[in-house]
């Protein structure tokens, strides 16, 4: 009997640590030059400190539709990706044609991305249709801004072989832009970003504006852009608003994520938000009222849960 006593006393210490781990979470961002990332970080720091039994970690990726990928083989639990990459990813369109991805759900909406097209003030570009001939960044291979800069090329008439372009993530199109290996860069990302902050700082920098006829163009391509003007001193140099457009990004899950753990960290993404915005300013945008009126995708049901139980109403179309 005394040897099985202290079996089972043996046992038991080696199964303690199991009963106490906290299960690791996964969010899938973009790289370090975005917002994706420290806002990935932010939250990841929401679910350590609030979600009981669970921590996170924010994992460096090429963004949106690589992001896609990871939420569909299950390699992340969490992904930060732009709307129109949800949506085409959910519907087997455009870059995911043959590759539906119908187990797409959302916790919903979090902040918008604002298309920055970004030059060196002396280079001579003003205009979208000055990027006909030169050297352009249009993102890293697979990213949101890739497909946002190539949506607004091409709804303006303009393709990649108007131009040299190259796929450089934040940034590498900083440094390029820095160095004159490039002539311009697109970024879709939550302004301010680190990356164009870095470049203003030690050049004079250009913000690209769109024309309300370009706008048009742009969101007739993608009903999910929306109008948007980057404010006056957003950057340093610069001295007037520009009109650009927006696109909100989304915080995806696989559908098999367990309801329990979707609706703790909807609540802890809503609840705790003033602990976001220390991070990044862009979760000034982190409101159930942009989630429920701008998110392209179902709802994951614990979503749900958390947006009944604060009394939103919920849109028919966003229910699975």
């Amino acid at each position: 009997m005394r040897v099985f006593t202290a079996l089972l006393a043996a046992s038991l210490i080696v199964a303690a640590p199991a009963s106490i781990a906290q299960q690791r979470l996964s969010i899938a961002t973009g790289g370090t030059g975005g917002v994706y990332y420290p806002y990935g970080g932010g939250l990841a720091e929401l679910i350590n400190n609030h979600v009981e039994g669970y921590s996170a970690v924010a994992e460096v990726t090429g963004a949106s539709v690589e992001n896609m990928g990871l939420i569909y083989r299950g390699d992340s639990d969490f992904a930060l990706v732009l709307a129109d990459t949800a949506y085409q990813a959910y519907k087997g369109e455009a870059a995911f044609d043959g590759r539906q991805v119908e187990a797409t759900r959302a916790l919903g909406s979090i902040y918008p991305n604002a298309v920055q097209i970004v030059t060196l003030a002396d280079s001579g570009i003003t205009s979208l249709a000055d990027l006909e001939g030169k050297r352009v960044s249009v993102g890293a291979p697979g990213s949101g801004t890739e497909l946002n800069a190539k949506a607004v090329l091409e709804a303006n008439g303009l393709t990649y072989d108007d131009m040299e372009t190259l796929r450089l993530n934040f940034n590498e199109t900083a440094d390029a832009l820095r160095d004159g290996d490039i002539d311009a860069g697109f970024w879709s990302v939550g302004p301010p970003t680190s990356s164009i902050l870095n470049l203003a700082a030690t050049r004079d920098i250009r913000l690209v504006g769109l024309s309300d006829e370009e706008i048009a163009k742009a969101k007739e391509a993608e009903p999910v852009f929306a109008a948007y003007e980057l404010k006056k001193g957003l950057y340093e140099g610069m001295e007037e608003p520009v009109q650009t457009i927006s696109i909100p990004n989304v915080l995806v899950v696989n559908a098999d994520l367990p309801e329990e753990v979707a609706y703790e960290v909807t609540k802890v993404l809503f609840e705790k938000t003033d602990e976001l915005i220390a991070i990044h300013p862009a979760a000034n945008d982190t409101t159930v009222e942009f989630s429920l009126g701008s998110t392209p995708v179902p709802l994951h049901p614990g979503a749900i849960r958390y947006y009944e139980e604060v009394g939103a109403e919920v849109p028919d179309k966003l229910r699975p």
